[in-house]
Order: C-alpha cells, then sequence, then structure tokens
C-alpha cells in the first residue's frame, strides 16, 4: 500500500471513529432532555410529534437531492420492514416497557445490544466470528453495568413484563441495524432512514393523532416543545442517519460496541445538568467500556 492510499485509509477511518463518537453523544443528550420534555408532555404524544417532524424532514431533504438509483419494489417491502421495527417495535414498545419497568433496567437491557448485533450479524450478514471483538463487546457490557448497576436495579417479578417488552424493543434496534445494513449500502442511509422511519411513522399516526388530540396542552411549555424538537431533529434525523452512514463502512458488529459509550456519557451529561450523583462506579465502569472500545479497534 503506498504512502496515499494509506493516509486516505487512515483519514476515512479517522472520520468514521468520529462520527460514531458525535452520534453517541447525540444520543446521550436525549435522556436529560427528553425527560425534560416528557415532564410536560406525556410520552405517546411526544413520540407523535417526534416521528411526524422527523419523517417530513428527512422526505423534504430527499426530495430536494434528488440522487441515487430507483429503490426496487421488494427492497421498498425490506425498509417498510424496517419502519416497523424501529417505530412500533423499538420507540413505541420501549415506551410502554419503561412504564412497567424501573429506568435503570431500560438504560442496562439497551447496554445488551452490542451483543445482539454480533450474533444477529454472524448469522444474517456472516460477518467473520473476531474473538478480540467478542472480547470487547463484553467487557464494555461490564463497564456498562458497573457504571448503571449502583442503586438503577431492583429485583422483583412486577418489573418482568416491562423488562422482557425493552428487551424486545433491544432486538428490534439490532435487527433494525443488521438487516438494513444491505440496503443502506445500496441506496444509502439518507433514503433508507427517511424511508423506513416514514413507513413506521405511518403506521404509529392514527394512535399517536389519538393522543395528541386528547392530550391537555395547558401546562406545554416552550422548552418542552424544544426537547420535541431536539429528539425529531437531533436524533430521528440526524441520529439514525448517522448510524446508517457508519454502517454502510463498517462491519455491525464492530460499530454496535460504541453503544456502550452512550451510557457513561448519558452519566455524566446527567451530572452537569441535572446534578445527580456519580460516584466511583461511573470512573471505573467508564474506564472498561473505554477499554472494551479499545479492544474492538486493535
Amino acid at each position: 500500500m503506498n504512502a496515499s492510499v494509506k493516509s486516505e485509509a487512515t483519514t476515512s477511518a479517522s472520520l468514521v471513529v468520529g462520527v460514531l463518537v458525535v452520534q453517541q453523544f447525540l444520543g446521550a443528550l436525549t435522556f436529560p432532555i427528553a425527560k425534560f420534555g416528557l415532564e410536560f408532555i406525556e410520552p405517546f404524544t411526544f413520540a407523535f410529534y417526534r416521528f411526524v417532524i422527523s419523517s417530513l424532514v428527512l422526505l423534504v431533504v430527499v426530495r430536494m437531492r434528488k440522487s441515487g438509483s430507483p429503490i426496487a419494489r421488494n427492497d421498498y417491502i425490506k425498509i417498510v420492514g424496517l419502519g416497523i421495527l424501529i417505530i412500533p417495535f423499538n420507540q413505541v414498545a420501549y415506551l410502554y416497557g419503561q412504564k412497567l419497568t424501573v429506568a435503570g433496567h431500560g438504560a442496562l437491557l439497551f447496554a445488551t445490544v452490542p451483543i445482539w448485533v454480533f450474533v444477529a450479524a454472524l448469522i444474517h450478514l456472516k460477518e467473520k466470528f473476531l474473538l478480540r471483538r467478542a472480547v470487547g463487546i463484553v467487557v464494555g457490557l461490564i463497564g456498562v453495568a458497573v457504571v448503571m448497576v449502583t442503586g438503577a436495579i431492583e429485583l422483583g417479578t412486577e418489573y418482568l413484563l416491562g423488562d422482557l417488552i425493552i428487551l424486545g424493543a433491544v432486538i428490534a434496534w439490532a435487527y433494525y441495524s443488521v438487516w438494513g445494513k444491505p440496503l443502506v449500502e445500496k441506496y444509502g442511509a439518507l433514503r433508507v432512514t427517511a424511508y423506513a422511519l416514514a413507513s413506521g411513522s405511518a403506521l404509529y399516526f392514527p394512535f399517536g393523532l389519538y393522543r395528541a388530540i386528547i392530550f391537555d396542552y395547558s401546562e406545554v411549555t416552550a422548552g418542552a416543545w424544544l426537547s420535541v424538537l431536539y429528539v425529531a431533529l437531533g436524533v430521528s434525523v440526524a441520529l439514525y442517519v448517522l448510524w446508517y452512514w457508519v454502517l454502510g463502512r463498517r462491519d455491525a458488529s464492530n460499530v454496535a460496541v460504541y453503544h456502550n459509550i452512550q451510557p457513561v456519557v448519558a452519566a455524566a451529561v446527567a451530572y452537569v445538568f441535572l446534578s445527580e450523583p456519580i460516584g466511583w462506579s461511573f470512573v471505573i465502569g467508564g474506564v472498561i467500556v473505554l477499554g472494551g472500545v479499545i479492544i474492538t479497534e486493535l
């Protein structure tokens, strides 16, 4: 490999890692920002506005660009399937599951995303099994557990249904990632994300519209609407497009381990902006998570 090609490859790899880190920071900021908005807007109404805004923005951008090869009919069906995974089975299921369990359980269950992506990628994408990647994923999960477990886990059968629903949402996200990868490589991250979110949002629209109509808006603040805008544009538009963009350039199992950065950053953000306490478990767990990421990149 000559010097120019090697330099280009290094730059490209650095760009992908940079995008992954930015993507995880966007996700981490979601927790405190959405938490604020949800104090004024009930979850299913919040989700309705989020999905409508993000779908419209993405479709307008795709329309303005007018680029790329036509999407085959059978691939449209696959993209609709992605929409079903990401909206009803991931986002809506997660909101409902959170009502039936405690917040710490949801965060810890979502930390298992890299494991499910790793397994699904081996089965469906025939990705090569790499021991260091498997070790890195497990190490990262241990780090997240150290960060989250103190005071976050409560044992009891009353939380089982909620935990199972959230686990289903986690697996839905993993398959949204893995099954979407070939389509992203073929049509690009923007179009696949736009059409997937639009189709999933269309399915959610009747229920979401009903919740939005019966909701009492008398106590909703401007800050709450800004929260909706951030989650719609910062997460459903920017974060989702960046996620698929990276998946088009890296193995799914390699990308997924970066997901473990998110709860660590979220805890740090909550400490700075919400004055939520953190202790030595956060520091130790954060170092372990970083170690897991480094192992997968060796």
